[in-house]
């Protein structure tokens, strides 16, 4: 049974934080799927994950391409996982329900906290979420440094 983590960015940009959880995640064995709701968005991320750091490599592709399932990292505005994604990490309100929260490793909900209608979105997922009975924690970064700031059972 999965968790959904809620990251409240307000210090970082979402491509670096993304890059590093990215990075975590693959570190950690899982295929992950990137859920956008803006296909335009998407491919702006896409670049900016191809020019990420020096000393990293994010192997990740665009969902629509011949080689989807091979992807370690998919990035899509649509809810198939072709890759085979454990991990869903959901940018910009993109949809996430709660039989997938249970049904994978670890669903994350990435959002701009100085964006009112992201947070009141993010909240929306929250209420959700934990109202369907699955586990969560949120994330914030205000203090300077990643802070678990609540977290509920499942």
């Amino acid at each position: 049974m999965g968790a959904a983590y809620f990251y409240h960015l307000t210090r970082n940009p979402l491509e670096e934080t993304l890059g590093v959880l990215l990075s975590k995640s693959l570190a950690a064995g899982w295929r992950v799927a990137v859920r956008g709701s803006d296909p335009e968005r998407l491919d702006w991320l896409d670049e900016k994950l191809w020019l990420g750091a020096d000393d990293g490599f994010l192997p990740h592709g665009m969902a629509g391409g011949p080689h989807d399932a091979e992807q370690p990292v998919l990035l899509t505005s649509k809810p198939e996982l072709p890759n085979g994604a454990t991990c869903v990490m959901c940018i910009d309100g993109a949809a996430v329900s709660p039989e997938e929260v249970t049904a994978l490793d670890r669903v994350c909900i990435l959002f701009d906290g100085n964006d009112p209608s992201a947070v009141e979105a993010a909240r929306g997922q929250w209420r959700t979420l934990t109202g369907a009975g699955c586990a969560a924690q949120y994330w914030s970064e205000d203090s300077g440094r990643w802070e678990k700031k609540a977290e509920t059972g499942g």
